[in-house]
């Protein structure tokens, strides 16, 4: 599969990486235990078998739109199978507009079974991950907010990209030429 990610401005991924360190220090699940090169904070947009010519050219119109800016809302937590704890994203016109472009790219040209139900438009929930575990409830009944830092409220969303998951390479997606 390939992703198609936002990645976040650099103080942005500062912070981000900051809660991630002061959840690992508190010995809960944190994407700092990930340490692959290609781990970096970011928002998922959608997912699919192949980035396609047609595709890719209605990303690189997307990624011409580039930077985006957008504010943290909270802390937000999901149970779907795997526990998540993450910051929201609002998901204001702008955010949700340029993620229904991608998900309109991905879905003229990717076989409707491969898509994640949770990326389609009025069900994804913009957001970057801080912490995942296989574990249910590993988040509920503790006081994380309180070991996070605050989130910056303007971020600006500047770079799209995809990573493969069968070769884990990470591709920039540029605007065309």
């Amino acid at each position: 599969m390939r992703t198609v990610e936002l990645l976040l401005d650099e103080a942005a991924e500062s912070t981000v990486r900051e809660a991630w360190r002061r959840l690992a220090d508190a010995g809960l699940p944190s994407q700092a235990r990930h340490r692959s090169p290609t781990n970096s904070p970011h928002v998922t947009l959608a997912a699919c078998p192949e980035l396609t010519a047609p595709i890719r050219w209605e990303l690189a119109e997307v990624a011409a739109g580039l930077p985006l800016p957008v504010r943290f809302t909270g802390v937000v937590r999901f149970e779907r199978p795997t526990s998540v704890l993450a910051w929201s994203l609002e998901p204001d016109a702008a955010l949700t507009g340029l993620h229904r472009r991608v998900w309109d790219a991905v879905v003229s040209d990717s076989p409707p079974e491969t898509l994640s139900p949770f990326h389609e438009p009025g069900r994804w929930s913009p957001h970057v991950t801080l912490g995942r575990t296989r574990r249910a409830g590993a988040f509920a009944g503790r006081r994380v907010p309180e070991l996070l830092p605050v989130p910056p409220l303007s971020v600006s969303l500047t770079t799209l990209r995809s990573f493969d998951t069968e070769t884990h390479n990470l591709e920039i997606l540029g605007p065309r030429p």
